[in-house]
């Protein structure tokens, strides 16, 4: 089926000209825009924008009736230059779908370049919030700057999100999410930490029992409820007011350290193909993301019937890469129940994460890593052939000052040298954590191989996932010794996720890392010590990150959060500190100065 075809039948995605119209309020011709609100309908998670371009941005909203019947809204879109809408550059009739969640996206066309533009839907007489987005400069201009933050991990169960505040106070031409914008997960055994009073426990309509405790989502009504939940929080809801969002996804969207169509809460690796579809019908439901650019496709019943990564020019000055890292990587490269079997546990309902995906001996990782080649014909990979070959292309023609590789799991290589440190059986190499890129090496040197022979400079990746702040000089080969510095790795800590200092130290027990992670400081401090390449490392933290990229530096600050006060509640002046790092244009190194 053509993908616009499907689109125009479902009515799940408008694309509409825009077209110079005079209303005036911005009201209808039948009321003169002067009418009351009748509470009639209501915009529950607010307005968004999305995936800005020189000429195009994606509005979106969710509308429902106020007395909770189940009928379609109509409702329109009006987009103006103006903040009174005094004049409109677009009104588009749409319908708010139960068949969709009542959401609706209309991508508006024809828009001015760099151009701050303001937007609502309107629903009879009752108006959304106002939104304020912009439009990316055109190709071939040349911007002094482009300024952005991008941010990850919100788990809504623990901890706060003073951090929405911060950015939304920010001064940003757009925001980018690089995963984990939900949690499949309530009641797990990591979200038994204190969560600010504003944010009650999830009760999802259907769920699954967890291993060790709590449920986990499993059909479109659970993941619906987890993203309706989310974006009715009032500082999610004015982050997306106010700045285009770009957005990709990570694990926690579908399933914890998931692969493909697979779950990985025990050994057993479960396939849950409805589980999938589901899980990515909500977040296309909930993201203003351009379907005109990627696919979409529910009569497709395969796990993948979408497509999702692609790119963003920022003018002559930066090109932002978004990839999809987890749709079609390829099993975690130490198999758990293979693991399991030659330690005499349980193959099926037992989790054997630590030795596969976590605190994996790096020997054992070449081992697995060489049987799953011999199996596979190619070494097991994260991207897929056709994404990888996609990114390859984008890298090399892309004529940008700077190339931002939008990156879910972390590049830079994260070891712990125990080998003369420890007594057995922990005296061994270990890669810290494998479901990221330092699982995938071989494939993680093609790609930064391809940097290096075809001479891409300037490549800086912005990464989520690990609940901390680094910054990593990456090399095409993990050996500083003997390998060539090809982009730098900055790591934002999550905006609320339980930091990944505390889940080492919990995990730690009576085992040789407990003396490592005596403190934050000291880990960070060991952590750096085995990782020469690791430039900074904060693994105690909840935040985000922004940046200022200009013709000559990539500047980027991360702002760390203060924890819950000791009562529970929200701190009322989120911001602890800020450290700021900076790579200059042509050189892979980093400087870094607190703030």
């Amino acid at each position: 089926m053509n993908r616009r075809q499907f689109l125009s039948r479902s009515a799940f995605f408008a694309v509409v000209p825009a077209a110079l119209t005079a209303c005036g309020g911005g009201g209808d011709a039948d009321d003169g825009g002067t009418a009351p609100a009748t509470g009639t309908y209501r915009f529950p998670q607010g307005v968004a924008s999305g995936d800005p371009r020189p000429d195009s941005v994606v509005f979106w909203s969710r509308c429902v009736h106020a007395d909770g019947t189940a009928a379609d809204v109509a409702l329109t879109l009006e987009v103006s230059a103006r903040e009174d809408f005094a004049s409109l550059l677009a009104s588009v009739a749409l319908s708010a779908r139960a068949t969709w969640d009542h959401t609706v996206r209309a991508k508006v066309t024809g828009l001015p370049a760099a151009t701050a533009l303001y937007y609502r839907f309107r629903a009879g007489a009752d108006s959304s919030a106002v939104g304020r987005t912009r439009t990316a400069p055109a190709a071939d201009a040349t911007p002094a700057q482009v300024r952005f933050a991008w941010f990850t991990c919100q788990d809504w169960s623990v901890n706060h999100w003073g951090a929405m505040d911060l950015i939304a106070a920010g001064d940003h031409d757009f925001v980018v999410h690089v995963g984990d914008y939900i949690y499949e997960t309530t009641g797990a055994a990591f979200q038994a930490g204190a969560a600010e009073p504003a944010h009650g426990a999830i009760s999802l309509p259907d769920g699954t029992a967890l291993p060790g405790g709590g449920r986990y989502a499993t059909t479109l009504a659970d993941y619906r409820t987890l993203y309706r939940t989310y974006r009715g929080d009032a500082r999610l809801q004015a982050v997306h007011a106010k700045f285009a969002f770009i957005g990709i996804w990570d694990d926690h969207e579908f399933s914890d350290d998931c692969w493909q169509d697979h779950q990985t809460y025990t050994n057993a690796n479960l396939q849950q193909t409805a589980r999938r579809r589901a899980a990515s019908q909500a977040w296309v439901e909930y993201m203003p993301v351009d379907f005109g650019d990627v696919s979409f496709d529910t009569a497709n019943a395969a796990y993948d019937n979408l497509r999702i990564y692609r790119d963003f020019r920022f003018g002559t000055l930066m090109h932002l890469v978004m990839t999809d890292q987890r749709l079609y990587r390829d099993d975690h490269v130490v198999d758990e129940a293979t693991l399991a079997a030659a330690q005499g546990h349980d193959l099926v309902n037992g989790s054997d994460s630590l030795g596969a995906r976590y605190f994996v001996q790096q020997p054992v990782l070449a081992q697995f890593e060489a049987a799953r080649t011999a199996a596979l014909g190619r070494a097991p990979g994260v991207l897929g052939t056709t994404q990888t070959a996609w990114w390859k292309t984008t890298m090399k023609n892309s004529p940008a000052t700077w190339k931002v590789w939008g990156n879910e799991v972390t590049l830079g290589r994260m070891w712990l040298d125990l080998r003369t440190l420890a007594p057995a059986p922990y005296n061994a190499l270990y890669v810290v954590n494998a479901d990221g890129w330092d699982g995938y090496p071989t494939h993680r040197t093609e790609l930064l191989s391809h940097l290096k022979t075809n001479a891409i400079r300037n490549v800086v990746a912005i990464t989520g996932d690990l609940h901390a702040f680094q910054c990593h000089v990456v090399r095409d080969n993990p050996d500083p010794a003997v390998g060539t510095p090809v982009l730098v790795d900055f790591v934002s800590a999550g905006i609320s996720s339980s930091s990944f200092y505390s889940y080492i130290k919990a995990g730690a027990g009576g085992t040789p890392l407990a003396a490592l992670a005596a403190t934050p400081a000291v880990f960070d401090a060991t952590l750096k010590a085995h990782n020469p390449d690791l430039r900074h490392g904060d693994h105690d933290a909840q935040g985000y990150a922004s940046a200022v990229v200009t013709a000559t530096s990539f500047d980027v600050t991360f702002h760390k959060v203060r924890p819950l006060n000791a009562e529970g509640t929200a701190p009322a002046s989120p911001l602890l500190s800020d450290t700021r790092l900076t790579v200059a244009a042509g050189s892979a190194s980093v400087s870094v100065a607190a703030g």
